[in-house]
């Protein structure tokens, strides 16, 4: 069979700069049992040396930080500098899960209940192999961090980057190559959609996915084959709301900011804009001010000119062509911006959209900004939550406790105020989505404990005779049963005290059964 190979193509200037040759779908399964069979050398590693590993491979990235983002630069066509945000992060969360997970991971001992003589004990141990399945919009971030937060666990780890963005995906492989108590414990498998399904179709024993809904989708039908648990982060549609009492010219500056950045291609970029009637003239002024201020273009130097580049994935272009003109033959009004050259647009703010327009109801994954003017607070709630989506939104408005208010009527799982997109940046906040934008976690937590399941154990001797537990489970014990269930669990002074008074008013000698028996006799 004749070898297939991804080219590296840079998006911005349409160079070819490399290649990768594809993994067949017997090497994915090879990879698959290699894992499997390094699993348990791994997950017997203590903690600590599991720690003291990633901790080497922090570093790595810090010390390589010019190659990485000279490599994202030309995967993506992003800045440099937006490249070096990735690894920011990135690096961010690699020290806080390092530093969290002794905490988080440890052995806890929980209430045994009425079992007095006996402890309750939970471990939480890793899945075994974790299949991550990374996208190509941020090909750093969302490849890395579940990674080494998977690794952190205890499991090994099987990546399949996306191919649009492989070149990433090789540089990942090739960091973790130079990292030799590493090496043994991840594979990184190279290609398409194809090679997607071989990796599912693996039995992995865990599965992390992002992408869009679709492709989550096809990744959960392939997982409930094999019941294999999965966490999927998809697609976004992020609302931003801009209420009458909002810094305007804050809420338009980082509007934008969440609008364009990294060519408008994030899951929680700012998609959709209710502005109150009272502030939409003065936002929308602002919004194009700022918006004319944000040049695209591409450049290699550490510090670019631009603030944005071009779109990365070219199916990508057609799903912002149809979106717009999709809008525009239902009356909508591009106001600045559009189509530029080749993969690069001037950012485009929009006006007289509405929700009939699939701009509004599809994630773009573009740098389209669309403004609606509502009547109030109660409209642009309403519309927030029209959408099959609930990953992010933002909330602006000087007064805290407002602006709080309203993020908890809207349904977002990851809700910022007075910002954009930043919530995404702070590495202890769970971050995930509801509705079509998917479950299970990233950051926090909830993002380390998913690489886990929980194992509970109850300790200790052999029943004693006078263990509550010992005594509920021996026959003619239904009165004393009944009265420590009162007496313990009621939920009212009266209640603890008629159930325990019951047991006294029995005759001495006089069973539950005998009483039932009695009762039956009186009846018939």
């Amino acid at each position: 069979m004749e070898t297939e190979f991804l080219s590296f193509e840079n998006p911005a200037t349409g160079v070819k700069f490399g290649e990768v040759k594809i993994t067949s779908a017997a090497e994915v399964n090879q990879a698959m049992d290699e894992m499997r069979r390094a699993f348990p050398v791994w997950s017997s590693k203590p903690l600590t040396e599991r720690i003291r590993i990633l901790r080497k491979f922090q570093n790595l990235l810090i010390e390589q930080r010019d190659e990485i983002t000279n490599i994202l630069n030309q995967d993506c066509g992003k800045s440099r500098q937006d490249g070096l945000i990735e690894l920011f992060v990135t690096v961010d969360m690699i020290s806080q899960f390092c530093g969290q997970a002794p905490k988080w991971l440890k052995r806890k001992r929980v209430s045994s209940g009425l079992y007095l003589f006996k402890k309750g004990i939970v471990e939480h141990r890793p899945h075994g192999v974790v299949a991550v399945i990374a996208p190509w919009n941020y090909p750093l971030i969302l490849a890395l961090p579940p990674v080494l937060a998977a690794l952190l666990a205890g499991n090994t780890v099987v990546l399949k980057p996306s191919e649009v963005t492989a070149a990433t995906g090789v540089l990942i492989e090739r960091l973790i190559q130079s990292i030799p108590e590493l090496t043994p414990f991840v594979r990184v498998v190279h290609g398409d959609g194809k090679v997607g399904a071989a990796l599912t179709q693996a039995k992995p024993d865990f599965i992390y996915v992002t992408g869009s809904t679709p492709t989550g989708k096809k990744v959960l039908q392939a997982a409930a084959e094999n019941l294999i648990p999965v966490s999927i982060e998809l697609g976004g549609k992020d609302a931003t709301i801009v209420l009458d009492d909002a810094n305007i010219d804050a809420a338009a500056r980082w509007g934008v900011w969440g609008a364009f950045f990294n060519a408008g291609q994030s899951c929680v970029s700012v998609e959709r804009v209710y502005v109150v009637e009272s502030k939409y003239d003065e936002f929308l002024e602002r919004v194009l001010h700022y918006t004319k201020e944000f040049q695209s273009g591409y450049s290699n130097e550490l510090n670019s000119p631009y603030s944005m580049g071009p779109i990365t994935d070219p199916r990508q272009v057609n799903v912002i062509e149809t979106h717009l003109e999709d809008a525009l033959s239902k009356g909508a009004r591009i106001l600045t911006g559009g189509k530029k050259q080749d993969m690069f647009y001037d950012p485009i703010v929009i006006v007289d959209v509405n929700h009939s327009m699939i701009l509004m109801r599809e994630e773009t994954f573009g740098p389209i900004m669309p403004i609606i003017k509502v009547r109030d607070e109660a409209e642009a709630i309403q519309l927030a939550n029209d959408s099959s989506f609930g990953l992010g939104a933002s909330i602006w408005s000087k007064n805290i406790g407002h602006a709080k208010s309203v993020a908890d009527r809207v349904q977002a799982a990851s809700v910022i105020l007075n910002d954009s997109m930043a919530q995404f940046g702070i590495p202890m906040l769970p971050f995930g989505g509801i509705k079509d934008s998917g479950f299970g976690h990233s950051h926090g937590q909830e993002g380390l404990m998913q690489f886990t399941r929980p194992y509970s154990y109850a300790v200790g001797g052999a029943p004693i005779k006078w263990d509550i537990a010992t005594i509920l489970r021996e026959n003619g014990h239904y009165d004393l049963a009944t009265a420590l269930l009162g007496v313990v669990y009621g939920t009212t002074l009266k209640q603890k005290w008629e159930t325990l008074s019951q047991l006294f008013r029995k005759k001495p000698g006089t069973s539950s059964k005998q009483a039932s028996q009695k009762s039956k006799t009186v009846t018939n």
